[in-house]
């Protein structure tokens, strides 16, 4: 009865929840995701298809961003429905083209294609993200089709790089995925994509030949697409689950399999486990282990094996639960229906001949009988002898011997009673007052064996002491048989009852309590104001929650690396218990008492997870406990991953506050920088004219225009100082705009030649470039600055008579063009390589590591990228800019 109600109770739940979602959706747009396991797999393909399929249907269809990739089937399928205008934005001084979420608002059409989800935008839009949009546009109640690869998936994109060793850039949240409406999954079989790659329908000709080598492998494709189809069926399996649970429906449906074993304090367990978990490895399943409480005391040896037996199945991969009941089969079948599980697991019972013809129905005997599609395993023990029955009714009694006695007492007590009133009422009154008795003990004895008894007392008693003839078992009226018959047959039914519906009542208010307990500690964490308080908060209401003493150890400045948090008294570490914390911190385990590492501790430590960051550890001082049950773990390491989530939620609040600290800090360095040095370029431009004035007139002795030439160069220096400021100032704050145009990097180079003719003066510069050497989309004065910069810095670094080499090429497998500056002085040590091209670094006394920087910049606003080359002796820096194909280049 109990678990028909608990089950309505579970479906009244999931309808309501069901309910509310689809109120929160009302108004809102429905998302469909083309979902593969990479790039060419013909998701936008299938996209187009789905729309141009509504469209016919009469569906307002609009695409917002569909990318060809060049591919003409796909390019002809974008031509048959309208396009939103792309809007333009600058961005480093170049022109990208985004997704219009404006106007796509304005014209709110019925449905709207977004292709790459996961898709990153530029700077200044409102969203950062392109999934971003998508939810404003399904909140506006637009319909939306999107395509997503399985690498973009968040909690999937480490995996994704496990395998193929490529890093995964941009990346959505699990959560888009799970409220999405239809995912459509497309899918084709490796060979085929390798293909589609080789015959030039996923990317151009170079670009495919490295792709086949490296990110496209058989292998990783093979791996890219388990992971898709896995993720598929993980999300039919929700929603097959959901729609049962609304449904009511119990039976099984055999749509995956899935195992369940029952785990109790016996030693056997650890055999069922490991014997589960091979099953499950040959079926590819999933399984749980199942854990009943009944409420029945536990030993310290009992409770001790039951945790053991539950860590080798959390170690082997199970799902692990520890669920209230006091019949054990009727829970393990309602867990069975509740899950979806096709085979349960059990052990055999071990029992003598004599004891199977009196026994009660066993375990295997329930779950056979109640398991409808259910397969049961039954699982030999390991050889051994019997099991004694008489032992563990005895071993029984001894544990519930206050039920006994209290079973006896209260059978003498209505036996006085009877005799008292039997001589005015008749026997029929201490019948009832038996069957009152027998009911009211219902209410105070858990032991089946106790209420036998009781019942069976009952029934002697009144048959000896009160129907005729008294004082002997002879019954001669047949109704009185009959009568004490019923009387002992109802007496242990109603009282048999009633004991089940008191542990019923006792395990809901237990239920109740623990999930008021995290309500009020959830609540309490919540309204905490910072990171003190919020450990204080919850350490306290763990405190009081679990009746032990708790500490949190955070990373800080305090003893081996923590931060010592108390709460319900002081909680003592000496060495070992920090060593054991800190053994936690690092191995994300628990430890210390009762566990089997480092068990020697007086503490029990558990980590604080909140997904893969680990933000703490959870210290517990049971004093006087023997043992924490799995239950108290579960709950401990429930509360622990909510206090660390909200640990890290108070990080990342203050890593916010900080940023928007050092934004607005950069900021006003960038201004204060600019002012100034644009109020350096009026009186260092009149001390210069002077100077060149004063060091060529006739009217000044020799040394006065040695001393004017001085002034005069470092003037100059101090004027490219200030030009370099400049330029960083630019940089960083975005104004700076290039204007791109054809470009003949020769003249450029005899423009930067011409700049630093007096600084190169003691070093010879020669120019080597090929016949054929095309000409560039580049800012002239942006790449002639770049090459002023590194002759200066060749000139600067290298001593006086080395020469600096200028080559050109064409790599046409990458599709660019490049230009070494080389020189052949001491070279860049091995420790700077990495960072030499950071703001303020220098490998020199008195330079300000801008020049580099620079030249960094200025190459990539223009497209083009800056890169130390490996040579044997000096320093080489290779420009490179991207090549472009002759049909463009105009003929003027």
């Amino acid at each position: 009865m109990f678990s028909e109600v608990h089950s309505d109770s579970q479906r009244a739940d999931r309808i309501l929840a069901s309910i509310r979602r689809e109120e929160s959706r009302s108004g809102r747009g429905l998302l469909k995701i083309f979902f593969g396991m990479a790039p060419g797999v013909g998701k936008t393909y299938a996209m187009l298809e789905a729309a141009i399929q509504a469209a016919d249907k009469g569906v307002e269809v609009i695409i917002g961003v569909a990318e060809s990739h060049g591919r003409e089937d796909t390019m002809r399928l974008i031509g048959r429905l309208p396009r939103l205008p792309m809007k333009k934005t600058v961005y480093r001084g170049v022109e990208m083209e985004e997704f219009d979420l404006e106007e796509a608002l304005r014209l709110k059409p019925r449905l709207i294609l977004i292709d790459e989800l996961a898709h990153t935008n530029v700077p200044g839009l409102r969203h950062k993200k392109r999934y971003q949009d998508v939810e404003e546009l399904l909140a506006a109640g637009i319909d939306v089709y999107t395509t997503l690869n399985v690498q973009h998936l968040e909690s999937r994109a480490d995996t994704v790089h496990d395998i193929t060793a490529a890093p995964v850039q941009e990346t959505v949240p699990d959560s888009v995925l799970a409220e999405a409406d239809c995912i459509q999954l497309v899918d084709i079989a490796p060979d085929q994509l390798r293909a589609r790659l080789r015959e030039g329908k996923v990317y151009g000709a170079p670009q495919a030949s490295a792709a086949l080598d490296n990110f496209f492998k058989e292998s990783n494709l093979m791996a890219l697409r388990e992971l898709a189809l896995r993720i598929m069926a993980e999300k039919v399996d929700h929603e097959l689950t959901e729609v049962r649970t609304i449904s009511g429906d119990h039976s099984i449906w055999r749509s995956g399999e899935r195992l369940m074993v029952a785990v109790g304090p016996s030693p056997f367990s650890a055999r069922l486990v490991r014997w589960t978990r091979r099953m499950a490895y040959a079926l590819n399943a999933p399984w749980i282990a199942l854990s009943v409480d009944t409420g029945a005391p536990l030993s310290p040896e009992q409770q001790q094996r039951l945790d053991a037996n539950l860590e080798l199945a959390r170690r082997l991969g199970a799902e692990v639960i520890v669920m209230p009941g006091s019949d054990l089969a009727e829970t393990l079948l309602r867990m069975a229906f509740l899950r979806n599980v096709s085979q349960i697991v059990v052990g055999k019972p071990q029992e003598t001949y004599l004891w199977g013809l009196v026994r009660p129905m066993s375990l295997v005997d329930k779950l056979v009988k109640g398991s409808d599609q259910i397969d049961i395993y039954v699982v030999p023990a390991a050889p051994g002898p019997g099991r004694n029955r008489w032992r563990s009714w005895h071993r029984e009694a001894g544990r519930c011997g206050r039920d006994y006695w209290l079973a006896a007492g209260v059978t003498a007590a209505v036996t006085g009673i009877g005799l008292l009133i039997a001589s005015f009422t008749g026997y029929f009154a201490p019948g009832f007052l038996y069957l009152a008795g027998v009911v009211g003990l219902g209410f105070f004895i858990r032991s089946r064996w106790a209420m036998l008894m009781a019942a069976a007392l009952s029934a002697l008693l009144w048959n000896l002491l009160f129907i005729p003839p008294v004082m002997t078992f002879k019954i001669e009226r047949l109704e009185d048989a009959l009568m004490c018959l019923f009387f002992f047959l109802v007496a242990l039914s109603t009282g048999r009852l009633t004991s089940r519906l008191r542990i019923r009542e006792q395990e809901e208010r237990e239920r109740e309590k623990k999930t008021n307990a995290l309500f009020l500690y959830s609540r309490a964490i919540a309204s905490a104001a910072d990171a003190p308080s919020l450990i204080s908060v919850a350490l306290g209401q763990m405190s009081q929650i679990m009746g032990v003493l708790m500490a949190a150890m955070t990373p800080g400045k305090g003893t081996r690396g923590l931060e010592l948090w108390e709460s319900g008294g002081a909680f003592p570490m000496d060495d070992k218990e920090w060593s054991v914390a800190a053994w936690c911190l690092e191995h994300r385990r628990p430890a210390g008492r009762f566990t089997d590492t480092l068990p020697v501790a007086e503490g029990f430590y558990l980590p604080m997870m909140s997904g893969e960051h680990c933000m703490g550890v959870l210290g517990v001082r049971a004093e006087g406990k023997d043992r924490l049950t799995a239950g108290q773990k579960d709950l401990l390491e429930s509360m622990g991953a909510q206090l660390a989530m909200a640990l890290e939620r108070e990080e990342l609040r203050a890593e916010r506050t900080r940023a928007r600290l050092m934004e607005e800090s950069e900021k006003l360095h960038r201004s204060l920088l600019d002012s100034v040095s644009h109020e350096f370029k009026t009186p260092l431009a009149v001390i210069e004219g002077g100077c060149e004035k004063l060091a060529v007139s006739t009217a000044s002795a020799p040394e006065e225009r040695e001393e004017y030439a001085e002034i005069l160069l470092a003037a100059r220096r101090l004027r490219r100082l200030v030009k370099n400021l400049l330029d960083v100032s630019r940089l960083e704050s975005g104004a700076l705009k290039p204007k791109l145009d054809w470009c003949d990097l020769g003249d450029v180079i005899e423009g930067a030649m011409a700049a630093t003719r007096e600084a190169r003066r003691d070093h010879s510069v020669s120019v080597a470039l090929p016949p054929d050497y095309p000409l560039v989309k580049a800012d002239f004065s942006l790449m002639e600055q770049v090459l002023v910069n590194l002759l200066l810095n060749a000139c600067v670094h290298t001593p006086g008579g080395t020469p600096v080499t200028l080559k050109g090429g064409i790599d046409s497998v990458r599709g660019q063009v490049w230009l070494d500056v080389h020189d052949l002085g001491p070279g860049i040590p091995a420790e700077q390589a990495e960072n030499v091209f950071e703001r303020f670094r220098t490998t020199r006394v008195g330079g300000l590591g801008l020049g580099l920087s620079i030249v960094r910049g200025f190459m990539e606003v223009q497209g083009g990228s800056v890169s130390l080359v490996p040579v044997s002796s000096g320093t080489c820096f290779r420009l490179t800019l991207p090549l472009v194909e002759h049909g463009e280049v105009p003929e003027e």
